[in-house]
């Protein structure tokens, strides 16, 4: 409750500071509504916008590729180069170092070079990786291409999200960044279908087209203005802004509105990691870190790893449960991105959260019953059933939200560095997940979802009690009202 007042405090302050402005802001709108053709003209603004955003999530589709690239390829790489299970475990495997690598460094690469500077590192790395597995006569080279990959990946991972959270304004800010998680799936989707009709070599040079469009997109596009305006680059950054609000827009508000933030900020110490653990920005640490553990450790890379068995397991063709579950997870996270900023960040975590629970408890179930001999028939169907409602509720909310919410409540003089670690943290989680769950399949099949869904479950209280709700606000009011010192 104490924290609560604060927050509202520090809201209040807030708008009282900005008043006149935000005033300007909302007579402004109401004159757009009330003009004929409005639609039009707020479409001819935000083209600069939607473009930024399209070409940012290349780098998320990118992301996705390099994810779904090893499903679909083992048998024929082990088969052409001879690898031993132990080989191939490493070969996919050690995307997920490169990709902590990527995500420790992240944040200081998006500090010093810009946004687009971080996606051209990202994509050099990854067309570089893909390159090293299409010549590969060995294990070596296919490892060397994975780790590159990987840490583009790391990357890409962090500084897509808030390259648009930056750029995007409020009231489209959620969906635009949950974008980027919809690409990532489409990614991993479109690469276990085109998959199964390539090669290899011909599936990992597919991985280089999202790069090079990337790559040329970059050349059009603005730098983040709020990254212009911390490095002291005033006509870039006004410039920028003009660019992405459209040629006929009034930015002067919310230029000054970042101007002034910035200023204050500026003011601060340099942070370094220890300087995240001041009461000033813990909230926002423990917001973004946590919500970057309940995702992972909530058992997502252990049942994606594992979902073409439990399909096998439930009788069930596993091609077409695979396929089924890559096209829900798309469709449904598409739906969470249409519902962000009209829901809201908090409500969609508290559904997915929810559902989360009950795919695991379902599927649970159906192993308890299996085990123990009890209602085989139904079985296999509670195994299905409990890992699509589990995907579908992983997509609608806990998949895209808290990258989205990363993105918006980290202050820009402490963003890198606490970017970083919520990456880092997540990709941690990744693999300690994904290492675990045969280990724990082997203690108990059913304890396994029980542990997960107790996991989730936990995930509803953090959020109900930890997570602000961050819709309609500009990043400057929001991390003010979290960061109070």
């Amino acid at each position: 409750m104490a924290k609560n007042q604060d927050i509202e405090k520090a809201e209040n302050s807030l708008q009282e500071e900005i008043k006149v402005p935000l005033i300007s802001q909302e007579k402004r709108a109401e004159n757009v509504k009330n003009c004929s053709g409005s639609d039009k003209q707020i479409k001819e603004e935000r083209c600069m916008v939607y473009l930024s955003t399209f070409v940012a999530v290349c780098g998320s589709y990118s992301f996705g590729s390099c994810a779904g690239y090893s499903s679909p390829t083992q048998s024929a790489i082990r088969d052409d180069l001879s690898l031993t299970l132990a080989e191939y475990s490493l070969f996919g495997s050690i995307l997920t170092f490169g990709a902590m690598i990527g995500a420790i460094t992240s944040g200081k690469i998006a500090d010093y070079i810009g946004r687009k500077g971080a996606m051209i590192v990202s994509s050099g790395f990854c067309v570089a990786g893909w390159l090293s597995i299409y010549l590969a006569k060995g294990a070596l080279p296919l490892d060397i291409g994975r780790l590159a990959t990987g840490y583009g990946m790391g990357v890409f991972s962090y500084v897509v999200p808030v390259f648009i959270a930056e750029i995007s304004p409020k009231d489209l800010r959620g969906a635009l960044t949950t974008i980027n998680q919809l690409m990532i799936c489409t990614g991993v989707s479109v690469s276990f279908i085109i998959g199964t009709f390539l090669t290899w070599r011909a599936l990992a040079i597919t991985g280089i087209i999202p790069c090079a469009v990337l790559l040329v997109g970059l050349v059009i596009i603005p730098e983040s203005p709020r990254w212009l305006a911390k490095n002291g680059n005033q006509k870039e950054f006004e410039a920028a802004l003009q660019r992405l609000r459209g040629k006929n827009a009034n930015i002067s508000e919310e230029a000054a509105e970042i101007q002034d933030y910035i200023e204050t900020l500026e003011k601060l110490p340099k942070a370094k990691i220890i300087d995240l653990f001041q009461k000033r920005y813990l909230s926002s640490v423990t917001i973004g870190v946590g919500l970057m553990v309940f995702q992972q450790f909530g058992g997502i890379n252990g049942i994606c790893f594992y979902t073409s068995s439990i399909f096998e397991s439930s009788g069930f063709p596993a091609n077409v449960g695979t396929i089924t579950y890559a096209i829900l997870q798309v469709i449904i996270t598409a739906l969470g991105a249409t519902l962000i900023d009209r829901a809201g960040r908090k409500p969609l975590l508290l559904v997915s959260a929810s559902g989360l629970v009950l795919g695991c408890l379902l599927t649970g179930s159906s192993y308890y019953l299996k085990e123990h001999r009890i209602a085989a028939n139904a079985a296999p169907a509670l195994a299905v059933i409990g890992i699509l409602v589990y995907i579908g509720a992983f997509s609608v909310g806990m998949g895209a939200v808290p990258w989205v919410v990363m993105s918006e409540i980290f202050p820009i003089n402490i963003k890198g560095v606490a970017g970083s670690l919520a990456t880092l943290v997540n990709w941690f989680g990744a693999w300690t997940c994904s290492y675990t769950f045969n280990f724990l399949m082997s203690w108990s099949s059913y304890g396994t979802f029980i542990l997960y869904a107790a996991v989730n479950a936990l995930a509803i209280l953090f959020v109900i009690i930890v997570v602000p709700e961050t819709k309609g606000k500009t990043l400057e009011q929001l991390q003010a009202a979290i960061n109070v010192s």
